[in-house]
């Protein structure tokens, strides 16, 4: 593409699509033009705050407009697959919020679409971009700590999300431990071959009483032999817990949270800091600008995808063997389920 500026649009503004629009229109190689939300009516006065000028509540209008170069699709994941085949077919190159789907069968089957109509589709595993683990992740690839041996993984939310979210979310395994799939899968640099799960309900019985669970512990076996486990929960009541150690051959490699300020307070009662930070939008705010960097810069620089497609699909392969485990109390082995073509 000879072009030095995209013409982009949005499809969906709950509160990723306003977060990546709020990033858009403050990028010096983007003009964010239009934003499609079925309830746009609600959208004008914030749409004119960030000086976009254009709403709808069709988001075809989007793929039928030649102008428009790339659309970033925020939109329920129970859309996506649908809306990345006719955005492929339009030639608009794709940002899809993670999953792609909550069907292997189904995105294995959009991703063919989008290789057939050679367009860009990049997944939006922000946690790659964050600097912390980008850091981790250039040095196991460096081999300073030799080869990985185990890979641990703390992610834990601050609070519950709400009964309806639940219901929609596509479970535990598909909505928040995908995350960390994709994070286990990228610092260990390697494939995950079986998973086996201990999960329950500690925290809010509406999580059982709509099939789910809000703590889990996930063990991982990878194809080049190391070890991997996850803990998750809905709920840490001091905040946004997000830590990683890989462990290798050679030495290990830390990323602990991020916290507000680094002041520490010691006096006879005790040593006092600050919390986590609480929420996602802010313990992750720099990856979700470095994640638009690079979508922006695979199409018109001809860079890598940093997360294509394929990592997308890998990493809703291991959230179904997760569910599977847990269901059957049984390891699951990822050549059991359906190949990759």
């Amino acid at each position: 593409m000879s072009k030095s500026r995209l013409t982009i649009g949005i499809i969906g503004a709950g509160r990723i699509g306003k977060l990546h629009a709020q990033n858009l229109v403050h990028h010096p190689d983007v003009n964010l033009k239009i934003v499609s939300d079925i309830q746009s009516d609600t959208l004008d006065d914030w749409a004119a705050s960030l000086g976009i000028t254009k709403t709808t509540n069709d988001y075809r209008k989007l793929l039928e407009d030649d102008e428009i170069d790339a659309v970033f699709i925020c939109s329920p994941t129970n859309t996506h697959t649908s809306i990345i085949k006719e955005a492929a077919r339009a030639k608009k190159h794709i940002f899809c919020e993670k999953p792609i789907s909550f069907s292997v069968e189904d995105s294995e089957e959009t991703l063919q679409v989008v290789s057939e109509e050679g367009v860009v589709l990049q997944v939006g595993f922000n946690r790659r971009f964050d600097p912390n683990f980008k850091k981790a992740f250039e040095l196991i690839q460096g081999g300073t700590i030799g080869t990985p041996h185990i890979v641990k993984i703390t992610s834990r939310d601050p609070e519950p999300p709400s009964e309806q979210y639940i219901r929609s979310s596509g479970g535990m395994f598909m909505d928040m431990s995908i995350h960390d799939f994709d994070m286990a899968r990228y610092l260990c640099g390697s494939e995950v071959t079986e998973v086996f799960v201990n999960g329950v309900s500690l925290i809010d019985p509406v999580f059982a009483e709509n099939g789910d669970i809000d703590t889990a512990i996930i063990s991982l076996k990878f194809e080049n032999g190391a070890v991997g486990v996850i803990d998750n929960s809905r709920k840490a009541v001091y905040g946004y817990d997000q830590r990683v150690e890989v462990f290798g051959s050679n030495g290990s490699v830390t990323v602990q949270n991020d916290y507000p300020t680094t002041v520490e307070v010691s006096t006879e009662t005790g040593v006092h800091r600050d919390k986590p930070k609480y929420f996602f939008l802010e313990r992750y705010k720099d990856s979700y600008v470095e994640e638009i960097n690079s979508f922006i810069g695979t199409i018109l620089h001809k860079r890598n995808i940093i997360c294509d497609g394929r990592d997308g699909l890998h990493a809703e392969r291991i959230a179904r063997a997760a569910r599977e485990s847990f269901e059957t109390g049984q390891a699951v082995k990822l050549d059991t389920m359906v190949p990759l073509k």
